[in-house]
Parts: structure tokens; C-alpha cells; sequence
């Protein structure tokens, strides 16, 4: 279960890591209902994010810093969640973006429940 759940923490920390530096080169208007977002929150979730990113992958180097995957995890998925409301709000019909958001904060929360229940670090 450890070695699965290092490989979901690698997979989401790269997931993270692209999805910070497409922000960068991207403003909010490039997901039509994100465009709600003011833009100082969305340059603010660049540095939140590759934080994030690193958090899940620290711990391979310093396992005394494990405590850092579950929290990094539980940031992402309430990014996501906070996406997702942002989205719902716009009263879009394509509700494409909103599953893959859910998607990735169940994912989260999986590697969040796993490293403080079934495999601590």
C-alpha cells in the first residue's frame, strides 16, 4: 500500500506542479468560469500549488516530515472543491471541468486518508 500510495503522491505532485506552471502562462479567462476568480487569487495559487507539489514528495527525503503529505493533499482537494464551487456558480452546462476537479479532490483525499491511517510515513 506504501508503494502505492508514493506513486498516487508522485502522479499528483507532477499534476500539481503542471497545473502551477500553466497558470503562470494562463490567465483565469482561460477556463471560461474561473474567469470569477480575481486575478490576484489565481497568481496566488501558483506558489500555494508547487508548495503543495513539493509537500508530497519531501517526505521520500525526510520522512520525519511525513505529516507534510496529508496536508499537502487536503490543500489540493480544497482548491479543487473551491473550483468547483466557482464553477457551479457560473450555471454552465458543461460540466466536463467540474468531474475532473472532484476527480482529482478524491484523489487527494485518498492519499490524505492513507498516510494518516493505513500507511503513516
Amino acid at each position: 500500500m506504501s508503494i502505492l500510495l508514493w506513486v498516487l503522491q508522485a502522479l499528483l505532485a507532477l499534476h500539481t506542479a503542471i497545473g502551477a506552471s500553466w497558470k503562470l502562462f494562463n490567465s483565469e479567462q482561460a477556463v471560461p468560469t474561473l474567469a470569477a476568480l480575481p486575478h490576484w487569487a489565481w497568481t496566488v495559487l501558483i506558489p500555494l500549488e508547487l508548495s503543495c507539489a513539493a509537500g508530497l514528495v519531501i517526505p521520500a527525503l525526510a520522512p520525519s516530515l511525513g505529516w507534510l503529505v496529508p496536508v499537502a493533499a487536503i490543500g489540493i482537494a480544497i482548491e479543487m472543491l473551491v473550483f468547483t464551487g466557482v464553477h457551479r456558480r457560473a450555471r454552465t452546462e458543461d460540466n466536463g471541468p467540474m468531474y475532473y476537479w472532484l476527480g482529482v479532490a478524491a484523489l487527494c483525499v485518498v492519499i490524505a486518508l492513507g498516510r494518516l491511517f493505513v500507511a503513516p510515513l
